[in-house]
């Protein structure tokens, strides 16, 4: 037993250092990313020379995405296979999912007044020093509106490969669902294909490893791509804007991390401590998909059972997105700031009503909020040009909620473990995951 002990000091350490160095790599490549594409911004006067210099920057990041893209899909599948068939019984998995789904609704109704508070209060469009795009129709985003039709075409899979093909979350996890439920009814009949699904997830674990070494390059070009395009001057125009919603993230990420020590108590503060890494990466990086192996992995760890991490959060990609749903708020009231247009009370309630239905599902759109905003500005009269507004900041706001929807599924599948009695008492050691 001693010996037993030695080891998983030993081996904790070792992953605690390893862990260390990627969270230092990471964070040094952000700023020297800042730095590159500042210097570049600077020296270099044509547009287009810049314009082409980022594209080269972006194919750094393209590509990691695409690696990270490329594991999503088998990785949710297996996981959430294996932890569905090992819950036994379907009332288990209904049981779970109801609790799931209940602290989603619950987040997402907190994020989006959260968002609209602190906009009300802030006014952010209102001292907005740019011109205001006409409403003439010219110069429009055009994207591609959500409605139910959409949503049931996301909700439900037409054909599995056609939904790991392109990456569909939500469509993986109803095929995922339909066939660990029907595995875990065969019993000791479909024992042996679990095992072998469980072995294929310990293999794109292995897989999401070898990924994560690329993470570092990637951060540091997605990052110079953004200022050599835009210049670290553009921050400063649209300083009220970008100050006041990341104070809102912070509030928000009180609020949450309050709720959570509600039901998990003080070891809150180690999750988010365990976090950090693919917090850190899906700020630096923009992408909520960028961090999912990652925090997998790290919840695991921090003692959440296999099943319940593997359900609560690829679930959480598609319903739980509380970064994105607060800056739907939040931008939808600042672009109505900038035109002038004043929404009542009753237009307010009506509004998040309706983001909290249409932000549901869209895990897998790329700039899915901006696809959210195009669907609800003409709701209320506001001029869908006032898009236009906040594209040009978009990659920083981005980087905001991307983080916030890490730590808001993290906390979620703590919660959900908590309340299933499948949350150990302590951290397990690096290599020691159930």
């Amino acid at each position: 037993m001693r010996g037993e002990r030695i080891v998983a000091r030993v081996t904790g350490k070792r992953g605690s250092l390893v862990s260390r160095a990627f969270t230092g790599s990471i964070i040094a490549a952000l700023v020297l990313g800042v730095l590159a594409g500042y210097l570049c911004h600077r020296e270099i006067t044509d547009p287009a020379t810049l314009s082409s210099l980022a594209g080269y920057f972006g194919i750094v990041t393209d590509a990691f995405l695409r690696l990270i893209k490329m594991i999503i899909g088998p990785l949710v599948f297996s996981t959430l296979v294996v932890g569905i068939a090992n819950m036994g019984a379907g009332a288990a998995v209904g049981r779970v999912g109801v609790r799931t789904i209940g602290w989603f609704l619950f987040a997402s109704v907190i994020s989006l007044s959260v968002g609209i508070l602190m906009v009300l209060l802030l006014e952010p469009g209102t001292s907005l020093a740019l011109p205001i795009p006409a409403d003439n129709g010219a110069g429009s985003v055009q994207l591609a509106q959500p409605g139910l039709e959409e949503f049931v075409h996301s909700l439900v899979p037409r054909s599995i490969a056609e939904a790991m093909a392109n990456n569909a979350i939500l469509q993986i996890v109803v095929f995922s669902v339909f066939f660990g439920i029907a595995l875990g009814a065969l019993g000791e009949h479909g024992r042996g294909l679990v095992e072998v699904i469980d072995q294929a997830a310990q293999v794109m674990l292995k897989v999401t490893a070898y990924v994560m070494w690329a993470a570092p390059p990637a951060v540091f070009a997605a990052v110079a791509a953004t200022v050599t395009a835009e210049g670290l001057g553009i921050l400063v125009t649209y300083g009220k804007f970008i100050g006041g919603y990341y104070i809102a993230l912070v509030i928000l990420w009180a609020i949450l991390v309050a709720l959570g020590a509600a039901v998990i108590g003080p070891r809150v503060r180690t999750l988010i401590s365990m976090v950090r890494e693919p917090l850190l990466l899906a700020f630096s990086t923009a992408s909520s998909e960028a961090a999912y192996p990652k925090t997998l992995e790290m919840l695991q760890r921090f003692g959440i059972s296999r099943r319940i991490a593997s359900f609560v959060l690829p679930l959480g990609y598609s319903f739980n997105l509380d970064g994105s749903m607060m800056y739907c708020t939040f931008a939808t009231l600042f672009i109505a700031q900038a035109y002038g247009i004043e929404l009542g009370a009753g237009q307010i309630v009506v509004l998040l009503l309706l983001l909290l239905v249409t932000s549901k599902g869209i895990a897998g759109v790329p700039r899915a909020s901006l696809v959210v905003l195009a669907a609800t500005l003409p709701h209320f009269g506001i001029p869908d040009a006032g898009l236009l507004l906040v594209l040009a900041v978009d990659q920083f706001l981005d980087m905001g909620r991307s983080a916030t929807n890490v730590v808001g599924n993290s906390i979620a599948s703590a919660v959900v473990a908590k309340w299933e009695g499948e949350l150990a008492a302590a951290p397990a050691a690096a290599g020691d995951l159930r």
